[in-house]
């Protein structure tokens, strides 16, 4: 699965726009863009003008598909009037669990030592 989180940074008086305009994209996405998985729009807890979208793909060909389609080009027709970004704070493919956990051991950290 390849993944990542970007920011923006939205004029105030656009909030509400922007999280209508990035759900639409969502809602869309996900729902005609077979190697879509997940689209979050998340709104930061200390500045209320920053939103971070999480978005899943299959794979890095499912992003670019997205990406070259009309619902990404729709939301950055209509959002670059009022946002900027987006900033890109991560991105890469998921590691599975087997990969990310040793033989033997369960993947969870030992609790605080008394």
């Amino acid at each position: 699965m390849y993944q990542f989180l970007v920011s923006f940074t939205v004029q105030p008086d656009h909030r509400a726009d922007f999280v209508r305009a990035a759900r639409k994209t969502a809602r869309d996405s996900l729902a005609s863009e077979p190697g879509s998985r997940r689209f979050e729009v998340i709104a930061d807890e200390e500045n209320p003008d920053v939103f971070y979208l999480n978005e899943v793909y299959a794979d890095v060909e499912a992003f670019n598909t997205h990406a070259s389609g009309p619902h990404f080009a729709a939301f950055f027709a209509e959002a670059g009037a009022y946002a900027m970004g987006p900033t890109w704070l991560m991105r890469g493919n998921h590691v599975d669990d087997s990969a990310a956990v040793r033989p033997g051991e369960s993947g969870r950290r030992p609790g605080p030592r008394a």
